[in-house]
């Protein structure tokens, strides 16, 4: 009888399978759910309020999911805060569904009041900022990163602020009623202004100026457009500049908004320099007019007028004349011809008539 003997594969595959049995690695611990400290806290502060933005954590400390967060904890103190202690303030925010995939990921905010005492003048004195997320079981991984605040004082914004549409762009004034700068002259104190379109979200800067001893000042801005909606605001920003230190700014409130509607009803400046020649022996008459060019950026063209004597003047062009200069061709001999030249924006406004310049036809 023939003895059985083992198939080689059989033989060989049996450690293997052994091998992969030893590799089961033993259950993981559950998550203990701790959110995971955020690390992007920001604080601005604007005159005495201090807003804090944080990016909302989505995922646990173990890098697990989180569906549901507990509550919030406002952090207030001075030097490191190494603990929350006793937190000025605790909110509750909602993540939103799928949290964890939106490319954008969810914000928070709280704004302070803290008690600044209106003497601080001391660019050093600061308080410190930190958040810490708990779970549902009011629990955490620890607070977030730290930020200073300065608790110098900020003072109100400029008052009677106002704006005014003119030809020359929107003037922005207002009542001075500060120094240049502290009396050890490391603190300087600037107004700022900004414009917002209607329907924009974003405000530009128009301009900064110091503040001194004019007791009031302007600002005039050109870079807006007309036949558009605006609204300004003004602000007081204390500035300070101490040695071996980085520059610190501090904003104050703002004014009240003021709403413009950049309406242009304002003619371009009137045409000058008007200088009439004739030519035409051996050709066809004419007479040339050359002017100084006007430089308004919203400059249409020019209409030219034109009357022999005893006559009202007439407009030579049908449409606006785009160059500072025109060739009269339909002119007699034996008559003597006066012009005069006005401008016209792109919305028709027209500006005066400029001096008259005269020519004879021999």
């Amino acid at each position: 009888m023939k003895r059985f003997s083992p198939t080689p594969w059989l033989v060989l595959a049996s450690p293997l399978i052994l091998s992969a049995c030893a590799t089961i690695a033993p259950p993981l611990p559950p998550s203990l759910d701790l959110p995971q400290p955020p690390s992007d806290l920001r604080a601005v502060r604007k005159g005495d309020r201090v807003i804090l933005t944080w990016t909302m954590p989505t995922s646990t400390a173990d890098r697990q999911t989180i569906r549901v967060l507990g509550p919030t904890q406002i952090c207030r103190g001075s030097a490191e805060l190494k603990e929350c202690g006793t937190p000025i303030a605790q909110m509750t925010a909602q993540l939103p569904a799928h949290a964890a995939q939106l490319k954008q990921k969810p914000v928070a905010s709280y704004t302070d009041t803290p008690a600044i005492a209106s003497e601080i003048q001391s660019p050093s004195a600061s308080i410190t900022y930190a958040i810490e997320v708990l779970n549902r079981d009011g629990r955490g991984a620890g607070l977030s990163n730290r930020v200073r605040v300065p608790l110098i004082r900020t003072y109100l914004p400029p008052m009677d602020f106002r704006a005014q549409v003119t030809n020359q762009g929107i003037v922005l004034s207002w009542t001075n009623n500060l120094p240049a700068t502290s009396p050890d002259q490391s603190v300087r104190y600037v107004y700022r202004v900004y414009r917002l379109q209607e329907g924009s979200k974003q405000a530009a800067l128009v301009g900064e100026l110091a503040a001194g001893s004019n007791p009031r000042l302007t600002l005039t801005d050109s870079g807006f457009e007309w036949e558009k909606t605006y609204e300004y605001h003004a602000e007081t920003v204390t500035i300070v500049n101490e040695p071996n230190q980085p520059e610190l700014q501090v904003d104050g409130d703002d004014t009240p908004e003021v709403r413009v509607f950049a309406d242009d009803v304002f003619p371009p400046a009137v045409p000058s320099g008007l200088q009439a020649v004739f030519s035409g022996p051996g050709q066809q008459a004419f007479i040339d007019l050359v002017w100084a060019p006007v430089t308004d950026v919203d400059l249409g063209g020019y209409n030219i007028f034109r009357s022999e004597e005893g006559t009202s003047p007439i407009k030579l062009n049908p449409l606006p004349v785009k160059v500072p200069a025109y060739r009269d061709t339909s002119v007699v001999s034996g008559k003597r011809y006066v012009y005069s030249v006005s401008a016209v924006d792109i919305r028709g406004n027209e500006s005066a008539r400029s001096d008259e310049a005269s020519e004879s036809v021999p």
